[in-house]
């Protein structure tokens, strides 16, 4: 991958675990709690593209806290239990790679940056509580446009500010349809496969995906 001035991470999936809140609650949730944190995920996702689409903007914060409450009921979770999910939300995990590679990525002459559907405040708490705040060079949130990726004003932020080419950027996302709003976009989109997932139909291959983030020093 040649002539790259940033490489920028999407958050939720690719730097942190979203199911760890509720693998964190599995004692108290049972065997469904994996069931359970997917359907809550895609329900978010899900409000975000609709709440585009109806231009009916929320927050990413408050949408998670919606697509709780839905999947709360859809799996009779105990709603005494609202809060200390939420809470752990805050703090997911990042994936056991994320720490290193985002150490030795700093040593090298490229900017690093999140690109994110979250909210300032949630991503800066999100960073800071996994220490991995002095590693970005900057931290893009949606908020900034009112409109949630894949909408191209989003990818938009960090070439504005760099003052970069689109194909300048190394974007990196495990989320399938987020590779290609970056790649119909114009970035070098790679697919963080951690799953061994199939890709989706959306007009766009990534020409590069990878298990997790140690294989994109293969890459550039």
């Amino acid at each position: 991958m040649k002539n790259v001035k940033a490489i920028i991470f999407d958050a939720y999936g690719t730097l942190f675990d979203v199911n760890s809140a509720a693998e964190k609650c599995k004692d108290k949730i049972g065997d469904k709690w994996e069931s359970f944190a997917n359907f809550w995920r895609t329900t978010q996702l899900e409000y975000t593209w609709l709440r585009s689409l109806m231009k009916r903007h929320k927050d990413f914060w408050q949408i998670t806290e919606d697509s709780l409450d839905k999947s709360m009921r859809a799996f009779s979770i105990d709603p005494s239990m609202k809060n200390e999910l939420l809470n752990l939300y805050k703090v997911l995990s990042p994936f056991k790679e994320v720490p290193e590679t985002l150490k030795k990525l700093k040593g090298r002459n490229f900017k690093l940056a999140i690109l994110s559907n979250g909210n300032p405040s949630l991503l800066d708490e999100l960073v800071k509580s996994n220490n991995l705040d002095k590693l970005f060079d900057d931290i893009f949130s949606i908020e900034e446009v009112g409109i949630y990726k894949p909408d191209s004003r989003v990818y938009d932020l960090p070439i504005k500010k760099y003052k970069i080419k689109n194909s300048e950027v190394i974007f990196l996302s495990a989320n399938t349809w987020d590779v290609s709003g970056g790649g119909n976009y114009g970035y070098q989109s790679i697919w963080v496969n951690r799953n061994n997932n199939i890709f989706d139909n959306l007009d766009y291959k990534p020409s590069n995906q990878i298990k997790d983030l140690t294989e994109i020093f293969s890459l550039i």
